[in-house]
């Protein structure tokens, strides 16, 4: 898939988009909100003729030390096969434990035994897609206790044992290296950047605890500077690859949205225009 900006597709834009078609380099959804017939499923069908799609999962539950719920990953499988995205992802992170499902992305130690887990859990997943899936990094709020590896050591590693994919977000990265005292530099030149196919970029919510400053990725507002100066050092260290706009609370009109991606599809032609002049 060309370097190109999108958005991610909404319930109440979907009208608009699908009356509309206005100009976007792709299309995201998340896999969980297409997995029954719907008349916003037969709408997705066509506009599969206009856009690129890609899928974003966030119920796999990569490190559930339970392994993957079969028939919920069959039904993600079947969407993808319907839908052929150009791109295919789930997060670094579990959501579900003895059958019950938790509302929320839940953070991994980064221990080798966690990374054997996420590993078998990741290679289960990929046969079923019969591709690799791309693993998206964690907003964190706390550190564990005792981690042998750093999350950036930690993707590396999963990218070795098991040929997945990187989804880099950008804003995830923001928010971990300053509720954890991190340098966001640092943390990308610990990557390999050859896994990488993706970038996200969103919005986060400063709140202010006891004195104390905490970011959280609730993606309901405008990317934040800090978030495009390391996007752009992000294009610069890895290149450019397919770029997203998340929004998903206090849902902006569809005009606003595409802005984003305007810039964010400007930096990566100002990027891709660099490297051609530097060849």
């Amino acid at each position: 898939m060309r370097a190109v900006a999108g958005i991610g597709l909404r319930a109440p834009h979907l009208a608009a988009i699908a009356r509309d078609r206005p100009a976007t380099g792709f299309l995201e959804i998340h896999a969980e909100n297409h997995l029954a017939a719907s008349p916003a499923a037969d709408a997705l069908g066509r506009l599969r003729d206009d856009y690129a799609l890609s899928v974003h999962a966030v119920g796999l539950s990569l490190g559930s030390a339970d392994g993957l719920d079969g028939v919920h990953l069959a039904r993600v499988a079947a969407l993808v096969r319907r839908l052929e995205p150009a791109l295919l992802s789930d997060h670094l992170s579990w959501s579900v434990q003895g059958g019950r499902y938790f509302n929320d992305l839940l953070p991994l130690p980064y221990t080798e035994e966690a990374l054997a887990v996420v590993a078998r859990n990741l290679h289960q997943a990929q046969e079923a897609f019969g591709r690799p899936l791309a693993i998206e990094n964690p907003a964190c709020y706390l550190a564990f206790a005792g981690p042998t590896l750093s999350e950036p050591e930690f993707l590396s590693e999963l990218v070795r044992r098991t040929g997945c994919r990187l989804l880099l977000d950008i804003n995830n990265i923001v928010v971990t290296a300053h509720n954890l005292g991190l340098d966001p530099q640092a943390w990308l030149d610990g990557l390999p950047g050859e896994a990488i196919v993706q970038y996200h970029l969103a919005g986060h919510a400063v709140n202010d605890a006891d004195g104390e400053t905490i970011l959280i990725d609730d993606h309901g507002s405008p990317v934040g500077e800090e978030a495009w100066a390391l996007f752009d050092a992000a294009l610069l260290r890895f290149g450019p690859r397919p770029a997203l706009v998340e929004w998903d609370t206090d849902l902006p009109p569809l005009e606003v949205l595409l802005a984003e991606a305007e810039k964010a599809g400007q930096a990566l032609a100002r990027r891709e225009g660099h490297a051609a002049r530097a060849a």
